[in-house]
């Protein structure tokens, strides 16, 4: 390590103890985001009456799923497909596969009991299995249920199973492949509710299956879709969510898949009153004592003496919380206690105590797949596919709607309002408690000041008094200290620029520990930022305006010259603090993502870039251009969200509007688009 970055380290350490930042660098921003979780849940009064209840859930339900992304108004033909079926003792599987929306399939195994007549059914959801419908730990509980008299749907989640990026199995449909989907407002786990209604509608086609009795399971990630779709769809008559009840707050604690997140949850509900919504309708919860804490057994009984709370406000009302020695997993035990809890609320008989499994012989996985091999048909569609077909659709949409305002500075307004709204808001301005000390070598001022309520940040200045000119050099990866002393700063400095180089939350020194998931190097300070509704695109936005009043503060007023340098996920950090900050006068982005439309899964850019429904509400990243004009804009190169590098014609393209914008203004030669650096 060089001399100069142990020296900055020291100057952090030493600026901690001082001045009180109290907590390790590495653990400030989850701290922050806790303590946000706690003050927007603290007041949740229980349900007074059954009558209160009713009104409430109303609202809560119309909320869920505004959040999940909402659900198409009119449904498509689901089109069923079969791909062969083959007998065992007491049951068949059938290899099949529908239409959840136009040209995205669904593919399926369906377990028919042999015995004719109608049967109560069982949607079972896979959850975080490599396998997903075709790992044995799956097909247990599917073979299980048939054996005692169940049609059993059970289905491969968009991204997993055979429905991933590639053709063969084992694939993850989270991090950065899932993220395609924020943007576009439909995150992963509103498209695999809306699935899994589409997938009771296909049970209800089933002359075997009684429509008035079904139930839903699953584990982890299946667990979590159990209890969205049991909140959301009053056909199922019971539901088993496994090994995934806690509660929200607690997921600012853990890494969680992207198929998990709710973005802006815990701004209106936690998970008690989300089961609440079921709880007339049999709700088991099977928490393991060996369990990660966000689905510990102190968390889900957290969550389930809320929802206790709730079914005693209906007769007849029955829910249980199952505690089995076990870690993560759908085991026997757990098997058994579903059997029993479907057995009492499907078919009416029993007291819902565990029923012992029947012989199971699970398949080679190859043998339960509608497209084995590399069979798979090659325009089958994948979610950054169906994500970026969504993307161009919305933006198409708005580029019409923009042909219809009436005059420019309106529409800016609205889109300032609007982008800024998706950021997660603002807060009020609190007193900044700025402090300003000299490093070791005497070369810099550091400042430390506080952005908002518990978060302190830090910043490294050049010492001249009243700089008339100012640039801010932003790094997300190496931080303030690297920033500061980067190839750009020496060059902005022999150009007469004073430089300051903040370190943002959840970045650099600040990043936290173990943050890192597959190609997502930000992945859980992203989520939690989402899970309280405030990106962390907005809150680093947040972070630049507030540096720039600490430089006000300390010189006492602002050079009317200043400019922010941002490469990489730096760039649109730059590009968005400048759109909706007018004391920066010019902004540099370099090597930037220039749209937010993939048809593959990000790479080499932050999860916290994603702003969910940025596409849908506002505009792409050449609409968040546009309102910086008639400021002076320098785009210099640019890349997809893929990592491949435009070149300068695909760049033209890609902010044509942008520069239709600034000519309009008669701003043409403030609007830069430059060659890709070096």
């Amino acid at each position: 390590m060089r001399l100069r970055q142990w020296i900055a380290i020291g100057i952090v350490v030493l600026f901690a103890n001082r001045h009180g930042l109290g907590l390790e660098p590495t653990t400030a921003f989850q701290a922050f985001v806790q303590k946000q979780g706690l003050q927007l849940r603290s007041n949740d009064p229980p349900a007074a009456s059954l009558d209160d209840w009713n009104r409430r859930r109303t609202t809560l339900r119309k909320t869920m799923q505004e959040l999940l992304g909402g659900f198409p108004a009119t449904d498509c033909d689901l089109t069923p497909r079969t791909f062969g079926e083959f007998q065992r003792d007491g049951y068949r599987v059938e290899k099949l596969a529908f239409q959840t929306r136009p040209g995205v399939w669904m593919t399926a195994n369906a377990y028919v009991p042999g015995k004719p007549g109608r049967h109560p059914a069982i949607l079972h959801v896979h959850g975080h299995w490599k396998g997903a419908k075709q790992d044995p730990v799956v097909q247990a509980r599917c073979i299980g249920c048939a054996k005692l008299g169940f049609f059993v749907l059970c289905v491969d989640a968009f991204g997993a199973g055979e429905r991933g990026i590639e053709k063969s199995l084992g694939q993850y449909h989270g991090e950065m492949t899932a993220a395609t989907l924020l943007p576009v407002g439909l995150p992963l786990a509103g498209l695999q509710v809306y699935e899994n209604k589409r997938a009771v509608d296909y049970l209800l086609t089933r002359p075997e299956v009684d429509g008035q009795r079904i139930g839903i399971t699953g584990a982890s990630g299946g667990g979590n879709q159990t209890m969205y779709a049991g909140a959301m769809d009053e056909r199922l008559r019971c539901v088993v969510p496994t090994c995934s009840v806690g509660t929200y707050q607690s997921y600012l604690s853990a890494a969680c898949c992207l198929c998990e997140l709710v973005p802006g949850a815990l701004r209106f509900t936690e998970e008690g009153d989300l089961l609440g919504l079921a709880a007339d309708r049999g709700v088991m919860i099977t928490s393991a004592t060996q369990d990660a804490y966000q689905f510990s057994v102190g968390e889900a009984q957290k969550t389930f003496a809320r929802l206790e709370g709730i079914a005693r406000l209906f007769p007849q009302a029955k829910v249980r919380h199952t505690i089995i020695e076990s870690p993560h997993a759908y085991n026997q035990a757990m098997r058994e206690a579903m059997y029993g809890w479907m057995t009492l609320h499907l078919k009416g008989e029993g007291d819902g105590s565990p029923i012992p499994d029947p012989d199971i012989r699970p398949e080679d996985p190859e043998m339960l797949r509608c497209f084995p091999g590399d069979s798979r048909p090659d325009d089958f569609v994948t979610i950054p596919q169906f994500a970026a077909a969504e993307a161009r659709r919305l933006l198409q949409q708005s580029a019409a709607a923009a042909e219809d305002r009436s005059t420019r500075e309106t529409a800016r307004v609205d889109q300032v309002a609007k982008l800024s709204k998706l950021l997660g808001g603002f807060p009020s301005a609190t007193p900044l408690q700025l402090k300003s000390e000299r490093d070791l070598s005497g070369n810099r001022q550091i400042l430390t000041y506080q952005a908002e309520s518990n978060m302190t940040l830090v910043a490294h200045c050049d010492l001249a008094e009243k700089p008339h000119r100012l640039a801010m050099v932003l790094d997300l990866d190496g931080g303030a200290d690297q920033a500061w002393s980067s190839d750009m700063a020496k060059r902005l400095r022999s150009e007469g620029w004073a430089i300051v180089a903040p370190e943002l939350r959840a970045t650099g020194r600040f990043a936290n520990a173990g943050d890192k998931i597959g190609n997502a190097v930000d992945h859980n300070t992203a989520e939690w930022a989402m899970w309280i509704g405030r990106p962390l695109l907005g809150q680093w936005v947040y972070d630049i305006h507030r540096t720039l009043d600490a430089i006000q503060e300390l010189h006492g007023e602002l050079p009317n010259d200043i400019l922010i340098v941002g490469k990489g996920s730096s760039g649109v950090v730059a590009l968005c603090s400048t759109a909706l900050d007018e004391r920066i006068k010019r902004v540099t982005a370099i090597d930037s993502l220039a749209t937010y439309v993939t048809d593959r899964p990000y790479r080499g850019f932050r999860l916290g870039l994603m702003v969910p429904g940025i596409l849908k509400e506002f505009g792409d990243i050449p609409e968040i251009v546009s309102l910086i004009a008639p400021r002076s804009v320098t785009i210099q190169g640019g890349q997809r969200g893929d990592g491949d590098a435009l070149d300068q014609s695909q760049l033209e393209q890609t902010f044509r509007s942008t520069q239709r914008v600034f000519d309009q203004l008669d701003a043409d030669n403030r609007f830069l688009l430059l060659k890709a650096s070096q």
